[in-house]
């Protein structure tokens, strides 16, 4: 600020709402505080959805553009499917292979997910669940849960390779201001179980590319879930149309958008407001409601 440099932030993760899955939820407000005050410093704040901007804008963060998301289509891609690797995961390719991937924290929702691949079970035996990524609920995930596969971290290739080899993709979490997971597993050919918003909210048209459910309705997660074990003969053409409509997403029309939105920043320059308009009430804030914990 003092050199007069415009800068630009991004709005990735929402820190307040992870706060509720870490025993801290009575800081939520203070810590979005915090966040809008933050952002409210710079030029303008980039989101990657629409409905995330909406959001922002409501709570009182100015400046808010929308900045999508691409997917490298030529490294995630239904062609890297394996018969292999689901020969090592037990199954055959008229088997039904349920994938998850990401970290295995709190806030990702992950017991959704399972009792969702159990309500597949008592559809179908020929269902299976590879959880891919590390997190510090593997542990006690894997030993509560020794029928699912669990694969660790997986990057790069192989990561693309444990994608393409499954065919239903369940994204349970409620705390995403995105969901990169979401289009790498479209461009992949899965089908994508996921709540109405966020990068589902933008990419998938109900029944046609992928599953919607309204946001937060667990029960409508699973019966979803239930359902396509039930009729796995609907997934081919949903596979196929959601890896067509996301191939075209490619990081180079998003690279060309977001050097449009720093050059406008350079272009238009403002005074940026302080942090907090009463930095000092926000301590005595902070200060009370330390003291009623202790």
């Amino acid at each position: 600020r003092r050199l007069g440099i415009p800068v630009v932030s991004g709005f990735h993760t929402n820190f307040h709402s992870y706060s509720q899955h870490y025993r801290v939820g009575w800081l939520r407000h203070l810590i979005f505080r915090y966040l809008r005050g933050f952002h409210n410093r710079t030029h303008g704040t980039l989101v990657p959805s629409v409905d995330q901007r909406d959001r922002l804008r409501t709570l009182g963060v100015h400046n808010v553009s929308v900045l999508g998301r691409g997917v490298d289509s030529h490294r995630f891609t239904p062609d890297r499917r394996c018969a292999d690797l689901r020969s090592q995961w037990g199954v055959t390719e008229n088997d039904l292979v349920v994938l998850y991937v990401g970290r295995l924290a709190p806030e990702k929702n992950l017991p959704l997910a399972i009792a969702a691949y159990h309500a597949m079970r008592r559809e179908s035996d020929a269902v299976k669940c590879v959880i891919v990524g590390d997190g510090p609920l593997r542990a006690s995930l894997q030993a509560a849960h020794p029928d699912l596969i669990f694969c660790g971290l997986q990057t790069g290739e192989p990561l693309a390779t444990h994608y393409a080899s499954a065919d239903l993709f369940l994204f349970p979490s409620e705390t995403e201001t995105f969901g990169n997971v979401t289009l790498e597993a479209m461009a992949s050919g899965l089908v994508v179980l996921a709540y109405d918003y966020a990068a589902a909210r933008t990419h998938i048209r109900h029944g046609e590319t992928g599953i919607l459910v309204p946001y937060g309705d667990a029960r409508a997660f699973i019966d979803s879930a239930a359902r396509l074990a039930r009729e796995p003969r609907v997934l081919l053409q949903m596979r196929q149309q959601a890896r067509a409509h996301i191939a075209a997403f490619d990081w180079s029309v998003i690279v060309e958008q977001f050097a449009g939105l720093l050059t406008e920043a350079c272009g238009a320059p403002r005074a940026a407001p302080q942090l907090f308009e009463n930095p000092s009430r926000f301590d005595h804030e902070i200060h009370k409601i330390m003291e009623g914990r202790m």
